[in-house]
């Protein structure tokens, strides 16, 4: 056998190449996908300095988007065939989607059901959270990288912190628990407020996760020498709380736990770029579009879309779904020579 190695983790080659007789979405390298992610749109409402400029990004055309029936097809093909178990919906920003309830609903009610999630800016959560709950979705993540004012404007170019607080409350209320942080911390501008994010986290029940800055933004100017790492922000946690490493098993989520005094409160620190996680890497992607994407950081996309409005069956669909995350790499390669950021932002590719 061949190990090869990505930093953190190590992978094991298998020595056939030859894909088994599955009907579900596994690799050359052990991993099954069972966690899928959906783009909705490339548009957002905020203009996050770290994900495109201030102007803004050219949008997708309408007809260059999914239906909502495309949507909920392909969804139903990767539930019903190839055994996906997790669905989230993302955007750029989910909520501006049309028609998100009634995806929502139909998604919930495909057998088995699958467990229905949604990464939001947390912009319109006051009056959606609850009709979203109605419909399906079983939780929230929310993205909140400051708790100031003066600093959530410049990092986002909006005005819309309060509107943010009284969405992730609205969440908490409408019982999409439990409702998740995700902040990036940004050098000179909010690396200071990992405590002061935590213990906001912990006084409302909500779970934070710190996400390091990854090169995704339109812009292409991503500087790892100016990224807040992983250790940087534990460091600057353990000055203030106890932090004891989660003894649960982490499987392929990304976020690294840690019980906070004691617990139960946790926080996860989700170390993209320091510490890969590839090798328990459990997602598949789909943008708004309709490309299949094996991974966040793939150079490459499978065009379903195309399939879809030509006439290709479920089966089709399914057996190309399958082919494609044979192929998947055994990484990103971000901490190698030759990587490259991917043509495409976070916007356009989905959460």
């Amino acid at each position: 056998m061949t190990v090869i190695s990505l930093g953190t983790p190590r992978i094991t080659v298998r020595p056939s190449y030859d894909r088994p007789e599955s009907r579900y979405l596994v690799d050359r390298f052990g991993r099954r996908a069972v966690d899928l992610r959906v783009s909705l749109t490339d548009r957002c409402n905020l203009r996050c300095s770290y994900c495109m400029p201030a102007g803004g990004l050219d949008w997708m055309a309408d007809f260059d988007r999914l239906t909502d029936d495309e949507v909920v097809r392909l969804v139903a093909i990767a539930v019903a065939q190839l055994g996906i178990r997790e669905v989230r919906f993302t955007g750029g920003e989910p909520l501006l989607r049309r028609g998100l309830e009634s995806i929502v609903a139909r998604v919930a009610r495909l057998r088995p059901r699958p467990r229905i999630s949604l990464t939001s800016n947390g912009i319109g959560l006051t009056r959606r959270a609850a009709p979203l709950a109605a419909a399906g979705v079983d939780r929230v993540n929310v993205s909140l990288d400051t708790l100031r004012p003066d600093r959530y404007q410049r990092i986002t170019r909006r005005d819309r912190l309060r509107d943010v607080l009284a969405g992730l409350a609205a969440a908490k209320d409408a019982g999409l628990g439990p409702v998740k942080i995700n902040s990036v911390l940004l050098r000179g501008v909010n690396h200071d407020e990992a405590t002061s994010l935590l213990g906001f986290a912990l006084a409302h029940d909500y779970e934070l996760r710190f996400i390091e800055q990854m090169p995704l933004d339109a812009q292409h100017g991503w500087d790892r020498g100016t990224m807040v790492e992983a250790e940087e922000i534990l460091s600057s946690l353990q000055a203030e709380f106890e932090l004891t490493a989660d003894r649960e098993e982490r499987g392929p989520a990304p976020a690294e736990l840690w019980l906070v005094n004691g617990g139960p409160g946790k926080v996860g620190v989700i170390a993209s770029v320091t510490k890969p996680f590839c090798a328990g890497c459990d997602r598949t992607r789909l943008t708004a579009d309709g490309q299949l994407r094996s991974c966040l950081f793939s150079s490459a996309e499978t065009d379903l879309r195309s399939m879809l409005r030509t006439g290709a069956t479920d089966s089709d669909i399914a057996q190309c779904w399958r082919d494609a995350m044979w192929a998947k790499a055994p990484g990103h390669a971000i901490n190698t020579r030759g990587f490259l950021q991917p043509s495409r932002p976070m916007s356009a590719i989905g959460g």
